[in-house]
């Protein structure tokens, strides 16, 4: 039985995903860039630093990172001003976990303020025993640490622990840490190396409350 759950956010609890993505396009444009292929699935699920990180491979040791994702970030938090919303299934997921006294965590790359906003704007905060941000941790997805802290706080066995992920930064990061990794794609579709890591691929939340209600995970 699942003693804790782990959940990611963007793009797994609310449909925000969409919004960094776009957020590319014009936050290179600033600079003079072209938005690369393969950018935005690369930087997704990492924190500012990773994203740095992502932008340097993409374009040059001497491109202007922190600039860069300083505008995607400024572009991002204007559009949520507005509300962002949920990914189907997470209400009844959230209720169902309540319900059966499972523990649960968000582990997010994103930095506090936007995780907490997104939650106190949905009223969902007293779900959770503990929200961390990738900005807390020296080392992001796709290495385990978020996931790893987030279990300690919960006070659970990483095997006996299920982390809910949309990215493929977040599945690796899942895996490497041991725990119960669950891929619910969003903009990314699991890949063979998804499929070869991961514990179970599911469509939505619905189906991983189903799973848990049948037993199967």
């Amino acid at each position: 039985m699942i003693q804790g759950v782990i959940f990611d956010m963007d793009g797994l609890m609310f449909d925000s995903e969409r919004i960094w993505s776009i957020c590319w396009e014009p936050a290179l444009a600033k600079f003079g860039l072209p938005c690369k292929d393969g950018l935005s699935q690369a930087a997704r699920g990492t924190t500012k630093a990773g994203s740095c990180d992502v932008l340097r491979r993409f374009y040059g040791e001497d491109c202007p990172a922190m600039g860069i994702v300083e505008e995607l970030y400024r572009l991002a938090y204007e559009a949520f001003n507005k509300p962002v919303p949920k990914m189907p299934g997470l209400d009844e997921l959230l209720a169902w976990l309540d319900e059966h006294h499972i523990p649960m965590a968000v582990a997010s790359s994103s930095p506090m303020t936007v995780i907490e906003g997104h939650l106190e704007h949905w009223g969902l905060g007293h779900y959770f025993k503990a929200v961390i941000s990738g900005e807390q941790l020296t080392r992001s997805k796709p290495a385990p640490d978020i996931f790893l802290l987030a279990a300690r706080k919960l006070g659970t066995e990483p095997a006996k622990t299920m982390v809910l992920e949309d990215s493929y930064n977040g599945v690796r990061a899942g895996a490497a840490g041991g725990f119960v990794t669950v891929m619910v794609p969003d903009l990314s579709p699991a890949t063979d190396e998804m499929r070869r890591i991961y514990t179970c691929e599911c469509a939505s939340l619905h189906e991983v409350r189903r799973k848990l209600e049948d037993g199967e995970l």
